[in-house]
């Protein structure tokens, strides 16, 4: 077998998702052994497995992110119920979204950041802000996608419900909203991520409670770099795991659909 043959097994096999992982963490080992021994900033793959060990033995792992993960799934479930009530109104209703889509518009232009000092007084720094600061971030991406998709539905679809003279509820249930869920399910997935990706900036902006931004906090005041690698580490991991799950769901969502 060439080397270009042998090259492009690996590409087309399950090798192809671990070599970036294994040569970042090679690259990453050579360079802390030829750092100082004390040196505080660049640590060691073992000194981070050793504290992941600690982390899981304690139990501070799975304490910090199972709370991480409810407030997630629950500022998800928040949000996506009310992007998608909002999002088909928007989508169904020309005159709702004349009266409400340039609101909307402008709200969404507004860093969900920027609106962290606002939450922070009116809830305070628990739990309760940081699921409405989710929720916020669930919110936009849902609303969008499923207005959008609903209004990009063709019109020959429409011209074949009225054909069979379908009622309102039906043309919605039996032409629009299959024809908008690819749309709906991008907003939604889109939803997850985000607000995974906001869960970090909640708890490390609104540091009371715990949570792997917490500890990733933490890490940091103490400058113990290898805690906070290996925050970032199942960071990454938790991230991946829910794109995962998303995509899973999808495929299976469709292909039961299609075999229907």
């Amino acid at each position: 077998m060439s080397t270009l043959d042998w090259e492009a097994d690996i590409v087309k096999g399950s090798w192809r998702g671990v070599v970036l992982p294994v040569a970042a963490l090679a690259l990453w080992w050579f360079a802390a052994r030829g750092a100082q021994a004390d040196h505080g900033i660049m640590v060691s793959p073992v000194r981070v497995w050793d504290t992941a060990v600690e982390q899981v033995r304690s139990g501070a792992l799975l304490r910090a992110l199972s709370a991480s993960l409810a407030r997630e799934l629950t500022g998800f479930a928040i949000g996506t119920t009310l992007g998608l009530a909002l999002g088909a109104l928007l989508g169904i209703s020309k005159l709702a979204n004349r009266a409400i889509a340039p609101s909307f518009n402008t709200f969404k232009q507004v860093s969900l950041f920027a609106w962290i000092p606002l939450i922070s007084v009116w809830f305070g720094l628990g739990d309760v802000a940081k699921v409405v600061f989710l929720s916020l971030a669930a919110l936009m991406p849902v609303v969008m996608h499923t207005s959008d998709g609903i209004r990009a539905v063709p019109p020959q679809l429409l011209e074949v419900a009225g054909a069979y003279r379908y009622g309102r509820l039906q043309t919605l249930a039996y032409v629009v909203l299959p024809a908008a869920l690819p749309s709906i399910f991008t907003g939604v997935y889109l939803a997850l991520i985000y607000s995974w990706l906001a869960t970090l900036g909640a708890e490390y902006l609104l540091v009371a409670g715990s949570g792997i931004g917490n500890t990733l906090v933490d890490g940091s005041e103490q400058f113990r770099m290898d805690l906070v690698v290996f925050c970032v580490i199942v960071v990454g991991v938790t991230g991946w795991g829910l794109n995962a799950l998303a995509r899973g769901v999808q495929r299976r969502w469709f292909d039961a659909s299609r075999a229907a």
